[in-house]
Parts: C-alpha cells; structure tokens; sequence
C-alpha cells in the first residue's frame, strides 16, 4: 500500500518531489520521552542458536515507521510479510515516532490509530519542522533500548535513516550514541533540506547497507539517487510500490546472505 512521507499526499509528495529535482514473541512497553508517552514494540527474542546450538547475540535494529503510521503497523507489515528465516534472525526494537499526526493517514481505515510522525515539512520539501527534536527523539531511544547495530526505515523513517550515518559524522545528531554500523532502507529517498543534505551525503556512507527498490514505488527514482551516496550498497529489487514487499528467491538469499553478513561482523 502507498504510504507518504510528509505533509500532503502521496501524489503530491511525488510531484513536489519532482519539482524540486528539476529546481534544483512481541512484547510492548511503555517509553516515556519529555514530549509524549509512545509505545516500543519489541520484535523477537535477542539471542539465537548459531552454529552447533551456540548462543549468540542476534543483529539489534530500531525501526523507523513510516508517515503517519506507527511502531505497531510497521512490525504488522514485516511479521506478515517477512519468513521466519529473515525476523528470527534480527533483533527488532519498534518505536513510534515523536510527532502525533497532524492530518489524515492514508493507512486510514486499514490500521488502526494512533498514528504519528518523525518531523514536517513545507510544500517544495525544503524547509523541515522538528527535525532537530526527530533526532533527539531517536538518540534518547537509542539511549534506553540500546545498544543497536543498525537502523530499519521504511518510507519517512527509510529518509532519515539513510541519512543519519552522514549525520552522525558531521556532528549533527546522535552524537551521545556508538557510530550507526548497518542499514535496511525500504522505499528511502534522500532528505530535500539542502543543509541536511550537504551534511549527510557530502561524504560516502561506508556502513554495509541493504536496499529495497519497488518497480511500481514512487520513490523508485530517488531511492536509486540514495544508493549513490553508500559504498557497496546491496539492492533488492520487487515488483510492488511503495510498501513492504515480501521476497522472492533472490531477494531473500541477499536478505538472508545481508544478516549472516552482519551476525559474523558482530560476534567477532
């Protein structure tokens, strides 16, 4: 299903996105932040049986929703679409973003409320609302939740998440938390804001990432533009649009080859 990314509809995200180019077990807990009560939604058990039944700790990712949607809409969309070689694999920590909603959800009718989301913006999507609280708002879950090896976003949160590596190394946010060392970016783009921009992909993003491109998503163009910025980005590509795809063979042999790649990495 077609989820936006900002203040105004899929439709005219897509436009404006354009204009500018041319211009230019589950568990839930309760997390406390100074502006709100939301809910973490914990995905799947931290450890798992490696190798000759060793136990060792499984990938630790905080999960972005996208707009106007939530923690719990996010975990349903992967546990329903995700196989278990995939989501027992990693260790999940779901959280809903800082802002309530500010206007109608296209998940409306599909979800249930409440829905929230991360930061706004204007029209050409050059001026951002609350994105310095956004960060905040994620270093302070990091913070309690954490540690973690790595950020999963999808759509609104795939934007933020792909961005906040640069971020990161230019001082900008999550400066009291370890360096992000893994990305899963679902239906990404790269952030309008040109002082954000220049920041987050004036250099490459060297942390291993995975890509999930839809032949039909909206997004398809500026998600292509995102995998410029990383270094050895991996690709899966599906047929859907802007949504959470399941996989197929291929997809889920680069998914799964993705995880081993990074459970190896942190249990040296």
């Amino acid at each position: 299903m077609p989820l936006g990314c900002g203040t105004m509809s899929r439709c005219s995200f897509k436009s404006a996105l354009q204009d500018s180019q041319h211009k230019t077990k589950v568990t839930i807990l309760k997390s406390t932040n100074r502006a709100q009560t939301s809910h973490t939604t914990m995905g799947s058990e931290g450890t798992a049986k490696i190798n000759n039944n060793t136990i060792q700790r499984k990938p630790r990712f905080l999960c972005l929703h996208g707009f106007r949607t939530s923690a719990a809409i996010l975990k349903k969309q992967i546990f329903d679409k995700w196989p278990s070689q995939v989501v027992e694999k990693l260790d999940f920590v779901f959280i809903d973003a800082p802002s309530p909603c500010q206007g109608k959800s296209e998940v409306e009718g599909i979800f249930d409320p409440p829905y929230y989301e991360w930061y706004q913006f204007n029209k050409d999507l050059k001026e951002y609302q609350n994105f310095d609280k956004c960060l905040a708002y994620i270093e302070e879950c990091m913070i309690k939740h954490g540690p973690f090896d790595g950020l999963l976003g999808f759509s609104q949160g795939a934007m933020i998440s792909g961005a906040l590596p640069g971020l990161q190394d230019k001082g900008v946010g999550l400066t009291n938390v370890p360096k992000i060392k893994y990305l899963i970016i679902i239906g990404g783009a790269k952030l309008q804001n040109k002082p954000l921009a220049e920041k987050a992909y004036s250099s490459a993003i060297t942390c291993p990432s995975i890509h999930f491109l839809g032949e039909q998503d909206y997004l398809k163009k500026y998600g292509m533009e995102l995998l410029e910025s990383f270094v050895h980005p991996v690709v899966i590509h599906h047929p859907r649009g802007h949504s959470i795809p399941r996989f197929d063979e291929k997809g889920l042999e680069s998914m799964i080859s993705f995880i081993e790649k990074v459970q190896t990495e942190i249990s040296k």
